[in-house]
């Protein structure tokens, strides 16, 4: 059963420089935890890579539509679902918003049109 994300889970998803992720295995086992940049918009939280991959955190996370996230104050399990181009807008504003100290070379690469295809709805479960 899906639930929604709390005010207090956003608050602490957004305060947070990273998320970590940890995605299962075709085994099942979870993969270690991976340290990921994430964005919220709105009640929906979404991470990139700018590297789109079939392998590591995020070629799992698309093959088993499940994994498990962490920031401080939160951990649950989640659903990913891609979400690619459909928020481009509003999610690059987000990592513009909250990324930007780093460069407009590195969130350049987060804006990209590869890691906007690569873009990921995380929705608690």
């Amino acid at each position: 059963m899906s639930e929604m994300w709390t005010p207090a889970d956003l608050r602490q998803i957004q305060d947070s420089d990273e998320l970590e992720i940890a995605v299962p295995r075709v085994d099942g086992s979870l993969r270690k935890w991976t340290p990921i940049w994430v964005v919220r918009v709105g009640g929906e939280v979404f991470v990139r890579t700018w590297h789109r991959r079939d392998t590591g955190w995020y070629g799992d996370a698309v093959r088993s539509g499940r994994g498990r996230i962490r920031v401080p104050g939160v951990e649950a399990a989640v659903t990913v679902t891609e979400a690619g181009a459909e928020s481009r807008a509003e999610v690059d504003e987000a990592y513009h918003s909250k990324y930007g100290r780093y460069g407009t070379d590195t969130v350049g690469q987060m804006v990209s049109d590869e890691a906007v295809a690569s873009t990921l709805r995380l929705t608690r479960e």
